[in-house]
């Protein structure tokens, strides 16, 4: 059975002003101009500011743990980056954005790195995928969002312009971190 069904009553005769719609303008004037007094007077003052307007280039907005920028690697304290080429986030990215050539190591702890390591921004759409794939943390996304140019092969970011040092990363890796070890809760199975 469906809901139950509510009539609105609709008044059929309007006025002369309500034809016009003059109470409703002046009501939309008084918001209006009510909102604007009182932002100037705290951008005036300086106090009691309830506006949310960031003067941009001097102000910056601070963004939330989860937020997702412009994916960076991750650089060791060696200056090499934490990537070992297994080509996960390469096969992750719905957009093919992101290109590995491994390369092979000798005689070191990690077998492989990349010898390129190449991400085309103008096609990136900052989803994630890349940083869920990759067991290493070695792909996260930064909070770095300024990305204008004039043309898109300045977008092709290679291995050197995508090294981050770990330190400048550590907020975000410790989300991440938190993500993967918070419990989640398990719905209750009927029997």
């Amino acid at each position: 059975m469906p809901g139950k069904v509510i009539k609105v009553e609709r008044s059929e005769r309007l006025g002369l002003l309500e034809r016009l719609y003059v109470p409703m303008i002046v009501q939309g004037l008084r918001v209006t101009s009510r909102h604007f007094f009182r932002n100037l007077r705290g951008f005036v003052t300086g106090r009691n500011r309830t506006d949310f307007v960031v003067q941009y280039p001097e102000e910056r907005v601070d963004y939330p743990d989860a937020f997702r920028g412009m994916p960076v690697l991750v650089q060791l304290d060696n200056g090499e980056p934490k990537c070992v080429a297994c080509g996960l986030c390469e096969f992750a990215c719905p957009t093919d954005c992101v290109s590995i050539v491994p390369g092979e190591l000798e005689g070191s702890r990690i077998e492989r790195y990349p010898e390129a390591f190449d991400i085309d921004l103008s096609r990136c759409m900052f989803c994630g995928l890349c940083e869920e794939a990759c067991p290493e943390e070695a792909i996260v996304m930064s909070r770095e969002v300024e990305l204008a140019t004039y043309d898109r092969p300045s977008l092709n970011f290679e291995k050197e312009q995508l090294l981050v040092p770990e330190n400048l990363l550590k907020r975000r890796l410790d989300f991440l971190r938190g993500e993967y070890d918070r419990e989640h809760e398990r719905p209750e199975r009927k029997e």
